[in-house]
């Protein structure tokens, strides 16, 4: 049978771990995938109507959910291109693990950046015929959540194999999965982010407008995630200074937790489309340098309990403060930034520390009158 006859109807085994406990790794070798397909394979044949037509594909490796709700969902194709090379004869289940410690496309390499979650799943996908293929998704979306339970043969390959403690081994398709990720993003009050993030995974030409819970606007449209720049924003408020720093702090610790989620689900985040050339730092450029000035300084702002959230860059001779731009930090090594900053502008990466965030009389980013003697 050709491959584009077939469905492919994506799932999961997700596993619980128990509390403070990990596996002793994430992929399974070629004979230990091959053994443990046998167990899901039967597992799923008694949950779901009659699989005999249908192909199983599993791949030996434990991603974090984030992974594998990327644009395109590159693991589930990756997955369903590598079964679509073997034979027809090769049988109903085909299994892709390790060797040597390496899986047989990067897709399928769970991300060592989101290693640590309690949450792991493992990819499948059953490839069906297109005449049953439609009934065969929709008997998963109702089976599944309501009585996937994994076999115990299932739960109990896993723990010996790769030494882990399972609260829960359970199957879910993967609209299930982004269903659970849903209500996870809302219980973390980023259900504004979902939306956006929904539309990057299920309909990438589309455009979906939102604000974020801190009332930043938020867009997505043309592959990326556009928000607002909090700078620009906070400039068109009509706020007393302390309720001003507040609210860039509270802008600044929620797109942090953006840039962590949108990067972990490989979708790029930009602030008014002028993202600088890391994707944890947007800068926001107000003048060129002036000549007549000694160089530029670097000016670190500081917020409780977020610790540096912006630096400014400024040139000044005692009397006049000239800013020629101010970076937020959403991420990264803060002598990163440090560097990369100095290095565009031609400053001393050392910087002066404000142990506040200051704004000037225009709600700009900006050293206090006491830092221009310095």
């Amino acid at each position: 049978m050709d491959h584009d006859d077939l469905i492919s109807c994506p799932g999961v085994l997700a596993l619980e771990c128990a509390p403070g406990t990990h596996p002793s790794r994430v992929l399974l070798e070629r004979d230990e995938i091959e053994v443990l397909a046998g167990f899901i394979a039967a597992d799923l044949a008694g949950l779901l109507p009659d699989l005999t037509e249908t192909r199983l594909a599993v791949a030996g490796a434990l991603f974090d959910a984030a992974q594998l709700l990327r644009p395109q969902f590159p693991a589930y194709a990756t997955l369903d291109e590598l079964a679509a090379r073997l034979p027809r004869d090769r049988g109903g289940i085909v299994a892709f693990g390790a060797r040597d410690g390496r899986m047989p496309a990067q897709p399928l390499t769970p991300d060592p950046a989101l290693a640590g979650s309690p949450m792991l799943y493992l990819p499948w996908t059953l490839q069906a015929p297109q005449s049953i293929g439609k009934e065969l998704g929709e008997a998963m979306e109702v089976e599944l959540i309501g009585r996937g339970e994994a076999g115990t043969r299932t739960a109990d390959f896993l723990m010996r194999t790769l030494d882990m403690q399972l609260e829960h081994a359970r199957y879910l398709s993967r609209h299930d999965l982004m269903a659970l990720t849903c209500v996870q993003y809302e219980h973390a009050n980023l259900a504004p982010l979902w939306n956006v993030l929904e539309a990057a995974l299920l309909s990438p030409a589309s455009r979906e407008d939102t604000v974020s819970a801190r009332g930043l606007p938020m867009r997505y449209a043309d592959g990326a995630v556009q928000i607002a720049s909090p700078l620009t924003q906070l400039r068109e408020r009509a706020s007393d200074a302390d309720d001003n720093v507040h609210t860039l702090a509270g802008w600044v610790f929620e797109l942090r937790q953006f840039a962590a989620v949108l990067q972990a689900h490989a979708v790029p985040m930009q602030l008014d489309g002028n993202a600088d050339d890391a994707s944890t730092r947007f800068l926001d450029i107000h003048a060129p340098a002036d000549p007549a000035l000694p160089p530029p300084a670097l000016y670190t702002h500081r917020a409780p309990g977020l610790g540096v959230i912006a630096v400014s860059v400024a040139q000044t001779d005692g009397a006049r403060m000239h800013v020629l731009a101010n970076a937020l930090l959403l991420g990264g090594r803060l002598d990163d930034h440090l560097a990369a900053l100095a290095a565009r502008f031609d400053a001393d990466a050392a910087p002066h520390e404000l142990e506040r965030v200051h704004l000037d009389a225009d709600r700009m980013l900006a050293p206090p009158p006491a830092q221009r003697l310095h």
